[in-house]
């Protein structure tokens, strides 16, 4: 906030089910004259089932990998294989 000019902040997604981070986020934002949005907790999910959901997608079209792990922090979709 403080470095974009921006004054609000939603968080979305498993991390908005953190309460420590809802409790410093809003003590952040009311320092710093923002609000903060989130979602009630119970709609505060992982991308779990996406992930999953995806990935049955590509196994039913034949895609099919080696049995290894890449790790990344950050995969863009553009660089994945079209099905």
């Amino acid at each position: 906030m403080r470095e974009t000019g921006i004054k609000r902040l939603v968080i979305a997604g498993g991390v908005g089910a953190n309460q420590r981070l809802r409790r410093e986020l809003a003590a952040m934002a009311k320092k710093e004259g923002g609000e903060l949005f989130y979602p009630r907790v119970e709609f505060c999910t992982d991308n779990g089932a996406m992930i999953a959901y995806a990935g049955c997608l590509r196994l039913m079209a034949g895609q099919t990998e080696e049995l290894k792990i890449n790790v990344r922090a950050r995969w863009p979709m553009e660089e994945l294989s079209a099905l």
